[in-house]
C-alpha cells in the first residue's frame, strides 16, 4: 500500500498540512519540524503522489465538492469522508450545496468552469441533462456522483442501487414478509434514486414470487416528517404490510418514529430496513437494518478518479462502482 502524507505526520507527529508544506517546499516552517518530517519521509519511503506533480504544474491544490444537502445525514457523512481522504493526499475541499435544483446546479457548474482557484470538482447532480453537463465540464476536471441522472462521457462513482435494493428485499423475505412495502420519493425523472431503488424492490418481489408492483408510499422527498405522514395514513387502510425497505434511513427514522406512536410493534408486527446506514441508525430503537454503500470507498475512488482525470485531461472515462453490504440489526431480525 502506498505511503499516504497521513502516514508520515502521524510517524512525524505533526500535521498533514504541515507534511504538505514540506513536500511542496513552503519556506516559513521551524526547522526542527522540517527535519522531523523529512526523517520520517525517508524512513517511511514516501513517493510524491499525483497531487504533488499537479502542484509542481501549477496547480492549486483544492476540488469543488457539490452536494443536493449537507444537512442530509448521508451527505455530511460522505462529505467528511471526502475531506478526510483528501486531506490524506494533501488536498483541500471546498464543500457547497445545490438544494437538488437544476438552475442552481448549472449557475454552479458555470462558476466553477471558469473558476482558476479549483483544479476539478466531484459533483452529484440531481436535475442537469447530460448535454448541460458536458458543455460546463470542459475547462474543468468533473466527476460525477451517486446516481447517473444523464448519459454523458463524465467519469461516475456510485453503487449499484437495483441490486442492493434486491437484496434488501429477500432479505425480508427469508425473514417470511410476504405483504412488503416500498416506502421512497417520487420516482420522477429528477429523482434517480427512487427510480432504481423501485427497479430493484420490483425484482427481489418478483424473485420471490410476489406482485412486484405492490404498495409504493411516495413521498415527495427524503426526510423524516414525509415518512411519518405516509406511514400514518398507510396505517389507516385495511390489511397492513408486515415489511416497509425505505429507500433511506432518513425515511425509516421517520416510519420508526410513527410506528411507535401508532403502537405497531417492531418487528413483531412490522420489519424495516432502511438505506446508506448512517451512524443514527445503529442508536435508533430498535437498531435499524440498512443498506450500507461504502462511503469511504467513494470518497476515494471519487478522489482518485479526479486526480487522474487532472493528469490524464483527454483518458478513457469510466464508470467507477464501489461496493455495500446488508447491515441486518434488530428492526429487521
Amino acid at each position: 500500500m502506498a505511503v499516504t502524507l497521513r502516514d508520515v505526520a502521524e510517524k512525524a507527529g505533526v500535521s498533514v498540512r504541515t507534511v504538505s508544506n514540506v513536500v511542496n517546499g513552503f519556506q516559513h516552517i521551524a526547522p526542527a519540524t522540517r527535519a522531523r518530517v523529512q526523517a520520517a519521509l525517508e524512513e517511511l519511503n514516501y513517493r510524491p503522489n499525483l497531487v504533488a506533480r499537479s502542484l509542481r504544474q501549477g496547480r492549486t491544490g483544492i476540488i469543488m465538492l457539490v452536494l443536493p444537502e449537507i444537512n442530509v445525514s448521508y451527505f455530511g457523512e460522505l462529505a467528511h469522508e471526502v475531506v478526510d481522504y483528501a486531506t490524506s493526499v494533501g488536498i483541500t475541499v471546498q464543500i457547497d450545496e445545490s438544494g437538488g435544483d437544476p438552475k442552481r446546479e448549472k449557475e454552479l457548474l458555470t462558476s466553477l468552469a471558469q473558476a482558476s482557484w479549483v483544479d476539478g470538482v466531484l459533483f452529484s447532480s440531481l436535475g442537469l441533462r447530460g448535454v448541460d453537463l458536458a458543455g460546463l465540464a470542459g475547462s474543468r476536471p468533473l466527476v460525477l456522483l451517486g446516481e447517473r441522472t444523464a448519459r454523458t462521457s463524465l467519469d461516475h462513482v456510485g453503487i449499484d442501487n437495483v441490486e442492493a435494493s434486491r437484496q434488501a428485499v429477500a432479505h425480508l423475505v427469508e425473514r417470511g414478509r410476504t405483504r412488503i412495502a416500498a416506502l421512497g420519493g417520487s420516482g420522477g425523472a429528477r429523482d434517480a434514486t427512487s427510480k432504481y431503488r423501485w427497479k430493484g424492490f420490483q425484482q427481489g418481489m418478483r424473485a420471490a414470487g410476489l406482485d412486484p408492483d405492490g404498495l409504493y408510499l411516495r413521498t415527495p422527498d427524503y426526510r423524516r416528517g414525509s415518512a411519518s405522514a405516509a406511514v400514518k395514513e398507510l396505517l389507516q387502510w385495511g390489511e397492513r404490510p408486515d415489511a416497509l425497505f425505505c429507500f433511506s434511513d432518513e425515511l425509516a427514522a421517520g416510519a420508526l418514529r410513527e410506528l411507535y406512536e401508532q403502537g405497531v410493534r417492531v418487528p413483531d408486527e412490522i420489519a424495516v430496513v432502511g438505506f446508506d446506514d448512517i451512524e443514527a441508525s445503529r442508536y435508533s430503537t430498535p437498531a435499524l437494518s440498512s443498506i450500507r454503500p461504502d462511503k469511504a470507498g467513494i470518497a476515494k475512488t471519487a478522489v482518485d478518479a479526479l486526480l487522474r482525470r487532472l493528469d490524464d485531461p483527454q483518458g478513457e472515462t469510466h464508470d467507477y462502482e464501489v461496493p455495500f453490504e446488508l447491515i441486518i440489526r434488530e428492526s429487521s431480525g
